[in-house]
């Protein structure tokens, strides 16, 4: 690749591999620039980074015909204050 000219400072930019793109990064200044395209992809990159690093969950069991009912966790209500408790 041929060298290439910050637009910003004038300074010289070096071609880079980032997530399977190649970027120009200038040397002086650190300015990114690289294709739309290319940068469409390191955006779908980002989410799906971002959806595998979401919170863990157990998928959710089949009804399956026979099977028993889950017990009951309805938490029990507890009582705001003493007179609560009293006229609950």
């Amino acid at each position: 690749m041929d060298a290439a000219t910050c637009p910003q400072c004038s300074s010289e930019m070096a071609a880079r591999q980032r997530g399977g793109v190649t970027v120009l990064q200038c040397a002086s200044c650190e300015g990114l620039f690289l294709p739309r395209a290319d940068l469409g992809l390191l955006i779908e990159q980002e989410n799906d980074w971002h959806l595998s690093q979401g919170p863990r969950t157990q998928p959710i069991p089949r009804i399956m015909p026979g099977m028993t009912p889950p017990p009951d966790l309805t938490p029990v209500k507890q009582p705001r204050s003493y007179v609560d408790e009293l006229f609950g």
